[in-house]
């Protein structure tokens, strides 16, 4: 098969976004929704990702969301886009994605960032650690030991047990949008998702090292060669007009979040007139009639929308791409990886 034809897995990204004129609650089951849709059209993961203190977003309490999610679908992956692992102590995160992983077997991912998710002000409210790499990594490996297996008696000693959790060897993911996150995925051995849907500037180098420094001698190591996963912002419609028209919603969005005007999704075609940026810094959205435009963010119809997938999956040689879908209507949002899923050859579940 040709490079540029590669069907890598396809998985989603999701921060219970809440659109003008509803609620959180609102939110919680339009996302619950799209975890079944999902789930039925064949994605690999369903990822939440923790935000704090957010009007636009309702994921703050990321593990009991990804609970309800996993009782309430039968075979997709579910997990953390990521854990901000300097708010929690690993312990905690041990014990919840460890019970997670006991109610709901091999089904569980942990993702792990050393962003805040917030605010600065939030940020301290919840700051635990500092998130400097060294910490990081640190809190990281010792996550990894407390979902490993039960220590020896007479040998290991005593250490502090997540029970449940301890053997469960949750699988965890490195989630970055800078040098310093593929450096820890590398040393780790561990797999990368890079967060190119909004910030897809170093991507190059940091695949680089990230492919360059791996290693598998780490206690941590969870795979035997580099494996990455990239963001990107996609929005399928019908036609490439009604999928631009969509877009500008997220849009918006963007304007909100770089000017601090923070506030629910705007109807299409409405809320705060920005600059001509996407969700990743570069163009709103890719063109879709033709060239090559290498943004992570594309609205179009669905084979428009593949098309530049297969250019990123050939570019930068990726083994997973995660999709992330704002539209105000959360119907279409639903019916945008529908329509991704059919035109990317997934298998319905």
């Amino acid at each position: 098969m040709n490079v540029s034809t590669r069907r890598v897995p396809l998985s989603i990204l999701d921060l219970a976004p809440v659109s003008a004129g509803s609620t959180a609650a609102d939110a919680l089951r339009d996302s619950t929704l799209l975890a079944q849709t999902a789930d039925k059209a064949g994605y690999e993961r369903f990822w939440m990702a923790e935000h704090h203190g957010s009007v636009t977003f309702a994921s703050s309490a990321t593990a009991v969301l990804l609970g309800h999610v996993a009782g309430h679908t039968e075979s997709i992956r579910v997990g953390s886009g990521g854990v901000m692992l300097p708010n929690h102590a690993p312990l905690m995160v041990a014990e919840y994605y460890g019970t997670l992983a006991t109610l709901y077997g091999d089904r569980i991912d942990l993702g792990l960032g050393r962003a805040p998710g917030t605010d600065p002000v939030t940020a301290a409210a919840l700051s635990r650690g500092s998130g400097e790499l060294r910490d990081f990594a640190s809190d990281v490996a010792e996550l990894s030991l407390l979902l490993g297996d039960r220590p020896t008696p007479g040998r290991d000693g005593l250490r502090v047990r997540a029970l449940p959790g301890e053997g469960t060897k949750v699988p965890l993911w490195m989630l970055g949008s800078s040098l310093g996150g593929a450096s820890v995925a590398a040393a780790l051995g561990l797999p990368f998702s890079f967060a190119s849907h909004f910030a897809p500037q170093a991507i190059d180098q940091a695949f680089e090292v990230y492919r360059t420094r791996f290693s598998t001698e780490a206690s941590t190591a969870q795979i035997d060669k580099p494996y990455v996963m990239a963001g990107v912002n996609v929005i399928c419609a019908p036609t490439t007009e009604e999928a631009e028209h969509l877009a500008t919603t997220a849009q918006a969005m963007r304007t909100r979040i770089m000017t601090g005007r923070l506030a629910p999704l705007d109807p299409p075609g409405e809320g705060p007139a920005g600059p001509a940026q996407g969700l990743g810094g570069g163009p709103a959205f890719a063109p879709t009639g033709g060239g090559v435009d290498l943004s992570f963010s594309v609205a179009g119809t669905p084979d428009e929308a593949v098309a530049h997938l297969e250019k990123l999956v050939e570019r930068y040689d990726l083994d997973e791409l995660i999709v992330a879908t704002y539209t105000w209507d959360p119907t279409l949002r639903r019916r945008s990886y529908e329509l991704l899923a059919d035109a990317w050859g997934l298998s319905p579940r």
